[in-house]
């Protein structure tokens, strides 16, 4: 259970009233709390504090709050963003959870919404600050033992003329078929040739590699590769994206991209490649 005092939250609204508003509300339940009256001075904020939330409006003078979103998750990709508006429309709920939105919600939302809304962004945006930790320390792991491994073979002299060659790759990999994945790196070959991945698209391809031989439900892959929950219909509507630019790049290294089978209505499994 996270404590809220030790969560940082930030509020975004150019009416003055409202912000006030959520703020107390917030601050009631013991999260620290700053406000910002419009996009950029949110952005100035954000160079000084680390926040897990950031509680925006959408229509504001300037910046609106999805041109916000947008930039949190250019710099800052581990915070988790809540958008609020008073001029729902589904165009827009799209593209902010497109995005990366957290939550969407419509004003006037009650307090206890707001409140629910952000335990869950705090939780979440916990859970991907550990899970980038994580990987930036099987990173280093890795780079150390191949800095060993270097080190080792430069040092112990050459017997029997035999040639030591350099090592120039890391020395913990996975290999799915003519696939060679690079844990910590986001990268991918298909023998000399990389494929740089993103974040998302390596953790789900990593995911699926480690439960090769059952069908991963889409719901579980959201939960474990992205870090929050939704429900299968939902999830699927966010994996779908990600796995069609992986199959396009495993295409355009002459690979088969149906390595990832999509078993209809329940989720996608890991074919090994031949």
């Amino acid at each position: 259970m996270i404590n809220p005092e030790e969560a940082y939250i930030l509020v975004v609204d150019d009416e003055g009233a409202i912000r006030y508003s959520i703020s107390k509300t917030l601050q009631r339940v013991g999260y620290q709390v700053h406000a910002a009256a419009s996009g950029e001075e949110a952005l100035q904020m954000m160079e000084h504090y680390d926040y897990d939330v950031v509680l925006t409006d959408i229509r504001m003078p300037g910046l609106s709050g999805v041109e916000l979103l947008a930039r949190i998750k250019d710099r800052a990709p581990d915070v988790v963003v809540i958008l609020l508006t008073g001029y729902a429309s589904l165009e827009t709920a799209i593209e902010s959870l497109r995005l990366g939105a957290h939550d969407y919600l419509v004003k006037p939302s009650s307090s206890q919404d707001i409140r629910n809304s952000v335990a869950e962004g705090v939780e979440r945006a916990r859970n991907l600050k550990r899970r980038r930790q994580l990987l930036s320390t099987i990173r280093e792991h890795v780079e150390e033992l191949t800095g060993t491994a270097e080190r080792v073979l430069r040092d112990e002299p050459a017997r029997s003329g035999a040639v030591i060659e350099r090592v120039t790759t890391p020395v913990t990999t996975m290999s799915i078929g003519p696939l060679t994945i690079y844990p910590g790196r986001y990268q991918i070959a298909v023998g000399d040739q990389p494929i740089d991945l993103t974040p998302t698209e390596f953790d789900l391809l990593l995911y699926l590699a480690a439960h090769r031989g059952r069908v991963v439900p889409c719901s579980e892959l959201v939960r474990e590769v992205r870090g929050y929950t939704l429900d299968e219909n939902e999830a699927r509507e966010v994996i779908r994206p990600h796995v069609s630019n992986l199959r396009r790049k495993l295409k355009a290294s002459g690979q088969n991209p149906n390595i990832i089978v999509n078993v209809r209505g329940i989720g996608y499994r890991l074919s090994e490649p031949t």
